[in-house]
C-alpha cells in the first residue's frame, strides 16, 4: 500500500484522525497521505430575506483549498519523512469516496468520528458511518480523544457464519502480517451448530496462529468493549454482513456505541 487517504473538515476531531493516520503510516511503512476535503455549496434560508441564499462555487473551491494547505501546514512537524499531499473537490463525503481513493491510489481510509450535536465536527461526525459503509477499501474511524498505540493486538470480530465466504481472510492475512500483531478471534456466542463454522474459520487462519475467544454476554457492543480492554486490543476489524446480526452493526445505536464508546480504532472491511 503506497497511500492513506484521510478525510478532513478541519475540526479537532479530524486533526486528531489525521494524526493518528501518520503514526499508522509510520508503523506500515506508507510512504504518503492525502488529506481530502469535499464542498458542498451551503443553502441557508434567511427569514429577512425571500429566496435561498448560495455561494459561489468557485469561492467555496479556493477557501477549501486554503483550509487543506493550513491543515496541511499544521501537520507538518508530525510528518517524521510522511509526504503529505492534499486534494479537494465538489462533492458529499459519503458518496463517491471509492472514486477519490482511484485517484489518488489510496488504500485505505483513517477518518475521525464524534457525537452528534457538536456543531463544528458535524460533518465528519456524520459521515463517517456512511463511508465505512459505502467504500470498497478499508476504513479505520477513529474515536474521539483517541491516541495511537503501536498496533501489536488486533481483535477480529466474527459470528463464524460462511466464514470462508464471507471474510476476506487475505485482507486480514495482510494487516496482521504487516503490523506483527498477535490475533484474537472472538464471538458472542458458542453454539453447537457453530462448531463447524469455528474449525473452518480455524483452518482459514491457522497460519496467523490465532487464538479463539468467546463470550456469553448477549450485548455484542459490551462484549466487545470488554474483551479489547482486558487484552490490551490495538484495533478491532469488523466485517459487517449484508444481511443478519453483523449488518445491524451499521443501524445508528451499536455503530455509535463500537466507535464512540471504545477507545480502540475499528477498522471496517466487506465481504
Amino acid at each position: 500500500m503506497e497511500t492513506l487517504l484521510v478525510p478532513t473538515d478541519f475540526s479537532a476531531t479530524a486533526l486528531n484522525a489525521a494524526r493518528y493516520a501518520l503514526q499508522l503510516a509510520e508503523q506500515l511503512q506508507i510512504p504518503k497521505i492525502v488529506l481530502y476535503h469535499s464542498y458542498e455549496i451551503p443553502v441557508t434560508i434567511d427569514p429577512m430575506v425571500p429566496g435561498i441564499q448560495m455561494l459561489d462555487l468557485e469561492s467555496l473551491k479556493e477557501e477549501s483549498a486554503r483550509e487543506l494547505e493550513n491543515f496541511r501546514v499544521s501537520l507538518m512537524p508530525h510528518a517524521k519523512g510522511i509526504s503529505l499531499d492534499s486534494f479537494n473537490e465538489y462533492g458529499a463525503l459519503s458518496e463517491g469516496l471509492d472514486d477519490v481513493c482511484r485517484k489518488v491510489n489510496a488504500g485505505m481510509v483513517v477518518m475521525g468520528i464524534t457525537g452528534g450535536g457538536i456543531l463544528e465536527e458535524r460533518f465528519i461526525g456524520s459521515n463517517a458511518i456512511a463511508v465505512a459503509k459505502h467504500t470498497s477499501v478499508p476504513v479505520i474511524i477513529v474515536p474521539p480523544h483517541t491516541s495511537f498505540t503501536r498496533i501489536e493486538e488486533i481483535m477480529l470480530t466474527s459470528d463464524y457464519d460462511k466464514a470462508d465466504k464471507s471474510i476476506p481472510v487475505n485482507l486480514v492475512k495482510k494487516v496482521v502480517n504487516t503490523t506483527g500483531a498477535k490475533l484474537f478471534v472472538f464471538n458472542i456466542r458458542e453454539a453447537e451448530n457453530d462448531k463447524g463454522e469455528h474449525f473452518s474459520l480455524h483452518a482459514l487462519l491457522q497460519d496467523l496462529n490465532p487464538s479463539f475467544h468467546f463470550s456469553e454476554e448477549k450485548n455484542y457492543v459490551e462484549a466487545a468493549n470488554a474483551f479489547a480492554t482486558a487484552h490490551g486490543v490495538d484495533l478491532i476489524i469488523t466485517i459487517p454482513k449484508k444481511h443478519g446480526f453483523f449488518g445491524n452493526l451499521f443501524s445508528e445505536s451499536h455503530t455509535k456505541q463500537l466507535a464512540f464508546h471504545s477507545k480502540v480504532p475499528v477498522m471496517v472491511i466487506h465481504e
